[in-house]
């Protein structure tokens, strides 16, 4: 067996990569919780939108949805799934919009990809400045604190005839406000091994530092990271989803 390195953009793995994501349960529970905290709008935007999926079911539920990301090749496969929304090349950190919105969402932890906590506060800044009067801004989050550097998820796809490997974990090295997230691909095709691996600089804050960005410009809530059950966040876990109303 062969072993050589798999240089790709990210976006050919993308789906697959996050193959084992509900997006439906997602997508769902954020409405809910928008109905529940937001003011009836249905102006959506999705930062670091990927390929398009938690647009699709926004969509699907009635909701006027467009995106923005960072990368070209994204939101070309985006526009494919979602042609009725639009989708805009921009850095959330500093992003605009034509005209304000009433629900905006980050999943899958994106709002790491800040990277430091200066560009977090500019983004926070710009979805307030981007969002209608009581309009909702919805993100997940992991907090620094309870990182654990040993731990990581994976999953594997079959595909084209090929199986896919992912793995993927966060690493902290216990001080700082920057963290790292591991990737790996592992793409096997018969006796032919490729290998992509990367690490992604990302912001690292725990909730405390966190809410107090928040609340300058929002009224903040904190669930446990659990998409079907909503719970209040109970300040012993690292994953939260954090609900935040615009004053």
């Amino acid at each position: 067996m062969s072993e050589t390195v798999l240089y790709t953009d990210l976006s050919a793995y993308y789906d697959l990569m996050c193959a084992d994501i509900n997006y439906q349960a997602q997508s769902d529970s954020i409405a809910r919780l928008n109905r529940m905290f937001g003011n009836g709008g249905t102006q959506h935007l999705d930062l670091a939108c990927g390929t398009g999926p938690h647009i699709r079911h926004f969509l699907d539920a009635g909701y006027l949805s467009q995106g923005l990301d960072l990368n070209q090749p994204m939101l070309d496969k985006a526009k494919i799934r979602c042609p009725e929304a639009n989708f805009s090349l921009q850095n959330m950190c500093s992003f605009e919009v034509d005209q304000p919105v009433d629900l905006i969402t980050c999943f899958l932890y994106s709002i790491h990809y800040c990277g430091d906590l200066e560009p977090l506060s500019l983004c926070i800044e710009a979805v307030n400045n981007a969002l209608t009067p009581g309009g909702v801004f919805c993100f997940n989050a992991v907090d620094k604190r309870f990182i654990n550097n040993q731990s990581s998820t994976a999953h594997s796809v079959y595909s084209e005839d090929s199986r896919f490997d992912f793995r993927s974990g966060w690493f902290y090295q216990g001080h700082g406000s920057q963290q790292r997230l591991r990737l790996s691909v592992q793409k096997t095709s018969g006796d032919q091994v490729e290998v992509w691996q990367d690490s992604h600089t990302m912001v690292a804050v725990d909730f405390n530092q966190l809410s107090a960005l928040l609340e300058q410009h929002f009224e903040v809530h904190i669930f446990e990271h659990d998409y079907d059950k909503l719970n209040a966040w109970s300040n012993q876990t690292g994953n939260a989803i954090f609900v935040c109303i615009k004053r």
